[in-house]
């Protein structure tokens, strides 16, 4: 076990150490060991609306709340909990728990489990256990499907967190949600959304040109040259950190702009549901120091850009359904 497996997070009481992470199991899985007494964000009533979660106790004991239920569990008894149960877990007793934690699929966890340790080291985390605001509403707004609070009103809490994040990162920052139908199957969708290098054939006259280091999969960095309506070109590099055929695929961007994308496909009786959320700064030095200005105008832009993309992805995706 290396330095680069393991993560210290004093702040929430725990120490994380990755034993498969995502990237090695070609994201269906990441386990890792969880030694200490999680107090504050850990602890809380919160679901993974999509992963399903097992717990086994190495050492300790381990109080588990669902359904309505305490359990608790001690060195060798394990638990599963399904994918949108709310539930509750933390040390019973007195000392540390040690629990081996497996999360099917991986989506990304790692990197939320990553961005909590930053926070600590930074002074982010709070007394109590709790992200401070600013960077709690980035953790909601950043990672929708890895984990979230229980209580109901879930719309609520992100609008709130976007309201946090424009007060406190009011420059630069856009957050963007586009969704639309296309009348192809996810199948036929996802790879064309997965593969930026399709991008130039079908998302005209948005990129100009793409480069891959090779198929869709998580760590695959890409590089696109795109523009839009507004007077310049711009150049990124995109790392795949979210892939789950055929729904979701999300990526890490830098370059003349920095932020998150995430696709998500759901079926729908037509064809595709298509989700789009975009969180993005501007970073080439002139949007930089105009952001405060065209604001709008960057907004009308992504829209004009969006606009492109729902015109030319059903065709294309109906040309490959049919092979």
């Amino acid at each position: 076990m290396t330095d680069d497996d393991s993560l210290e997070i004093p702040g929430l009481g725990i120490r994380i150490v990755f034993r498969k992470r995502a990237a090695e199991t070609d994201g269906e899985l990441l386990e890792y060991e969880v030694i200490g007494r999680p107090k504050g964000l850990p602890a809380q009533a919160h679901l993974h609306p999509w992963q399903t979660e097992r717990h086994e106790v190495l050492g300790g004991s381990l109080l588990v709340k669902m359904n309505g239920a305490n359990r608790v569990l001690g060195v060798g008894e394990d638990v599963e909990i399904p994918a949108g149960a709310g539930h509750r877990h933390y040390a019973a007793g007195e000392g540390d728990a040690h629990v081996l934690v497996q999360l099917r699929p991986a989506l990304r966890t790692e990197q939320m489990l990553e961005r909590l340790a930053e926070l600590d080291a930074t002074g982010k985390i709070a007394r109590g256990g709790y992200p401070k605001p600013a960077a709690a509403a980035r953790m909601i707004l950043d990672f929708p499907d890895e984990g979230r609070a229980s209580a109901p009103l879930i719309a609520m809490h992100r609008g709130l967190a976007r309201a946090i994040v424009t007060v406190a990162e009011p420059h630069s920052e856009y957050v963007f949600v586009d969704e639309w139908d296309v009348d192809a199957p996810p199948e036929a969708v996802f790879p064309l959304i997965a593969d930026a290098t399709t991008y130039p054939s079908w998302w005209k006259p948005v990129y100009i040109d793409v480069e891959s280091d090779g198929e869709p999969a998580l760590g695959v960095e890409s590089r696109q040259h795109f523009q839009g309506r507004l007077p310049y070109t711009l150049k990124t590099r995109s790392t795949i950190t979210t892939y789950d055929p055929p729904r979701q695929v999300g990526a890490d961007v830098i370059g003349d702009l920095r932020g998150k994308g995430l696709w998500t496909l759901t079926p729908t009786e037509s064809g595709t549901h298509v989700r789009f959320d975009w969180s993005v700064f501007a970073d080439k030095q002139l949007l930089h120091v105009l952001t405060p200005v065209l604001r709008p105008a960057f907004r009308w832009n992504h829209a004009w850009a969006i606009a492109r993309a729902k015109e030319g992805l059903e065709p294309a995706a109906r040309a490959r359904a049919a092979g």
